[in-house]
């Protein structure tokens, strides 16, 4: 079993692919005043890479630098065990395609150091079929980031079958050591957490739009001025019993209990028909109202901004104790 290093000695990180999640790593990384060691096959990594830290950099700057961050503290190698060598920490953030990710995770196994834990970027695969090539799969977890990783703080963390146990603690704690926002999972489940959540509401999304019961931008508009107004706050269970008043959770579910029966939702994901794509295509168009990608992403990140600044400030005041 690898005696895995204290926190505080990890100065070095590797990122492994380096696109939107993968830069996204990095530029969080530097951030929290690390050096980064990238790697991608990409001809033009180094220039996306540049562009994506510069681009993101306002908004780590807001949410606050640690010492010693250099949003130019990074270098890019075309070599992958140039890349890992003498890092504390690997964060792997390949194309979601499973044998990609097999052969990249078992030759990150085999180049790293044994005290070396290495995080998957995954968003659906689980470890156990991820490791499957390694020769040595004790180190590999899964640390599921949200995009863009350098604002949202939530990272879902879980290991394989064949994980050391004392590597997904190692992971939950690094993760939450540089200021991310853990959940560690007791055991994989397709999708894990969040993805799951996201995934039923995108379905039932779908099924509006291609039944005509809604548009896009009335489906956008019911969650951002209803219920996920609440969700930053105490998120869909704590709201629920909320619901049910004096009586919390018992009274909402005597109550509504039985209307889990109605015809609410259908899970069943629709067809994907190139009607249904176009129309879904169409509606975000509508509702972008002429912005550009890159005007929306601004207009994202600082609408993120402020809500985790008032969300602190908010956790601050609670913390203070009454006169």
């Amino acid at each position: 079993m690898a005696n895995y290093p204290e926190f505080k000695n990890v100065t070095t990180v590797a990122c492994v692919g380096v696109g939107t999640i993968g830069g996204g790593w990095a530029a969080y990384f530097l951030s929290r005043g690390l050096r980064v060691q990238a790697w991608d096959p990409s001809p033009d990594a180094e220039d996306k890479l540049r562009a994506l830290i510069d681009a993101a950099w306002p908004a780590l700057t807001a949410l606050g630098l640690s010492q010693g961050a250099d949003k130019d503290n990074f270098t890019v190698h075309a070599d992958l065990a140039e890349a890992v060598a003498g890092v504390g920490f690997v964060q792997e953030s390949a194309p979601e395609v499973l044998e990609l990710k097999q052969d990249l995770l078992a030759r990150l196994a085999a180049a790293t150091a044994e005290d070396v834990v290495i995080g998957s970027s995954t968003s659906g695969y689980g470890m156990t079929e991820m490791a499957i090539t390694a020769a040595d799969p004790s180190r590999l977890v899964v640390g599921h980031p949200f995009n863009p990783p350098y604002l949202i703080p939530l990272v879902e963390v879980v290991g394989g079958e064949a994980t050391d146990k004392k590597a997904t603690e190692w992971a939950s704690g690094w993760y939450d050591y540089i200021g991310k926002s853990v959940i560690t999972m007791e055991r994989e489940i397709p999708g894990f957490i969040a993805n799951r959540l996201q995934e039923a509401l995108w379905r039932e999304a779908l099924h509006m739009v291609d039944n005509g019961e809604a548009t896009v931008e009335q489906i956008d508009t019911a969650i951002t001025e209803g219920p996920g107004l609440r969700w930053p706050l105490q998120g869909p269970m704590l709201t629920f019993h909320l619901a049910g008043g004096q009586g919390g959770m018992k009274h909402m579910l005597d109550h509504f209990g039985p209307s889990l029966k109605s015809p609410w939702t259908r899970l069943e994901a629709p067809e994907l028909t190139a009607k249904l794509s176009q129309d879904v295509i169409d509606g975000c168009n509508e509702e972008a109202h002429g912005r550009s990608i890159n005007e929306l992403i601004a207009q994202r990140d600082a609408g993120i901004i402020a809500i985790r600044q008032a969300m602190a400030g908010l956790s601050a005041a609670a913390a203070v104790p009454a006169p």
